[in-house]
């Protein structure tokens, strides 16, 4: 089992994991807070396929195999559990042998055989709630991975379409979803997006991460999923909702402050 309630489930890295050199003064960063608060639950992620990506011209990123050096070398050389996003069935055992959890991107949260192939390996398994779902419906997502026999269950609102190109958190997700009976997680990144705002890829509004973040926390969420990066404007993707990485460490304190007051 790797949520513990007594601590706060943090989900942080880059959006896609580029290179050693980008993830590497990531991991360093969260090496620092992980060993002055004790308290915090820290895995780290990053994407090895952008496979979502708005144009069929935009950089996907590592891909599988240099993807899995990474996340092995980040293990081997800081000790954090990882965690990384998966698309197809078949991608599902070589990540899984890699990493300790797997993530089910939200326009993907309703496919089954997806589902399956990730409850079958021993990772825990963080579904985000699709878009275009009411957290009510994510108890359906939830017994399909229970039925497929997932050994750990995580869920993450990361918005719901509002609209054109625009995303809201509606922050009664976190009480509805819990009466799933696993934890919640807010992601509060992907939360800022506008969605193909910027002519071909996403925009982002990242100035309303942290208070998104915080008001999760205080609604009840058990956990916070956040990108950062050294240098957000030159990341492949997601540039500008990342959280620049020289920001990282007020924010993950600020967190950790709101998350022990509501406790």
């Amino acid at each position: 089992m790797i949520y513990d309630s007594e601590k706060l489930l943090l989900l942080v890295g880059p959006c896609s994991l580029e290179g050693i050199e980008t993830c590497r003064p990531v991991a360093d960063c969260l090496a620092a807070l992980q060993q002055k608060h004790s308290e915090l639950n820290i895995l780290f992620k990053g994407s090895f396929d952008k496979a979502n990506r708005t144009s069929i011209r935009s950089d996907r990123g590592t891909g599988l195999d240099k993807g899995m050096e990474i996340f092995q070398r980040i293990k081997t050389e800081y000790g954090f559990k990882t965690i990384t996003d998966i698309h197809t069935p078949d991608q599902c055992a070589t990540v899984g042998a890699v990493v300790d959890a797997m993530q089910i991107p939200a326009f993907l949260c309703r496919q089954t055989d997806l589902l399956v192939a990730a409850a079958q390996t021993d990772c825990a398994i963080n579904v985000k709630k699709g878009q275009f779902l009411s957290p009510y419906e994510m108890s359906f997502v939830t017994n399909k991975l229970e039925e497929a026999g997932a050994s750990e269950i995580w869920q993450t609102d990361r918005g719901t379409t509002f609209g054109y190109q625009n995303l809201v958190v509606d922050m009664r997700s976190f009480s509805i979803m819990a009466e799933n009976g696993h934890p919640t997680i807010i992601d509060a990144t992907h939360s800022v997006q506008l969605p193909g705002a910027a002519g071909g890829i996403s925009g982002g509004q990242r100035e309303f991460v942290p208070p998104l973040a915080r008001a999760a926390l205080a609604a009840g969420a058990n956990g916070v999923f956040l990108e950062t990066h050294p240098n957000p404007e030159q990341a492949i993707s997601d540039a500008a909702s990342q959280v620049p990485l020289n920001e990282l460490p007020e924010l993950i304190e600020s967190l950790l402050r709101v998350w022990q007051a509501v406790r």
